[in-house]
């Protein structure tokens, strides 16, 4: 039984590392792509539209009712110690530093990620990416790096227009139900929210979630294993992996930026 284990402990290590080479090499192979890709720019402005466009209605809902409760949740907090006239403060901080970038991510990969992936995949299926290997035409740089550099332009974007729209809802929240002044709401925000400390960094973690998030959904979607259960595994395995990965690099950035 130990021997057992021992063994299904190596088989399960070394195919864990098969499958990041894999990835990696894919990864590598479609950074090659990527500056011929720019010679086309209506496959990106189509992905664009595909990615970032269709998630529109996802991100404003889903940015105001998050807005909504940090304005409702923050304001039940600071009451308490006299301090509610910091509300836009808390709500601006909140959603530039971590809940904007997370929350866009995990909402990407449930919605972008997964479609990308199913896709890709089912291109494979029907032989799609075959045929046009056969017609000497390289699938990475006609499909994949187009839906790459759509993803990661799309992505930073629906972050800002996520923690925009969080910011009024919060707004909504703390001066429309709770009588917050108004004044004190937008002053202490613009006091205290630094471009760099804050803005920045947040950008810069929406940036590096949206590689992460098109790489996973790409990568799994070229690699699927082309039957319906294997769509099915490969989509799935999309959402699950982006949210692990979102999750654990926020904790990586937010030690490096901001401790």
């Amino acid at each position: 039984m130990v021997t057992a284990t021992i063994q299904n402990l190596g088989h399960w290590t070394l195919s864990l590392f098969e499958r990041m080479g894999r990835a990696s090499i894919f990864f590598v192979r479609v950074l090659a792509a990527v500056p011929s890709t720019f010679t086309r720019p209506r496959l990106i402005i189509k992905e664009i539209y595909s990615i970032g466009v269709l998630s529109l209605t996802l991100i404003i809902v889903s940015g105001f009712f998050v807005g909504m409760v940090l304005g409702l949740q923050g304001y039940v907090t600071l009451v308490d110690f006299g301090a509610e006239e910091s509300l836009g403060v808390v709500v601006a901080i909140t959603l530039v530093r971590e809940l904007g970038p997370v929350v866009t991510a995990l909402l990407f990969a449930g919605r972008a990620g997964s479609a990308l992936a199913a896709e890709i995949g089912l291109m494979k299926t029907t032989e799609q990416l075959s045929s046009m290997e056969m017609m000497a035409v390289d699938p990475i740089k006609r499909v994949i790096a187009p839906r790459f550099i759509g993803g990661i332009i799309s992505m930073p974007l629906l972050t800002i227009i996520f923690t925009a729209v969080g910011i009024l809802g919060g707004r909504f929240a703390g001066v429309g139900l709770l009588g917050v002044d108004e004044g004190s709401f937008w002053s202490q925000m613009q006091a205290n929210v630094d471009l760099v400390d804050d803005v920045a960094n947040g950008m810069i973690k929406g940036v590096v979630f949206a590689v992460v998030c098109v790489w996973i959904a790409l990568y799994k979607g070229y690699e699927a294993t082309p039957t319906a259960e294997g769509i099915s595994l490969a989509t799935t395995q999309t959402v699950v992996n982006s949210a692990f990965a979102v999750l654990g690099l926020d904790f990586i950035l937010t030690a490096l930026m901001f401790v």
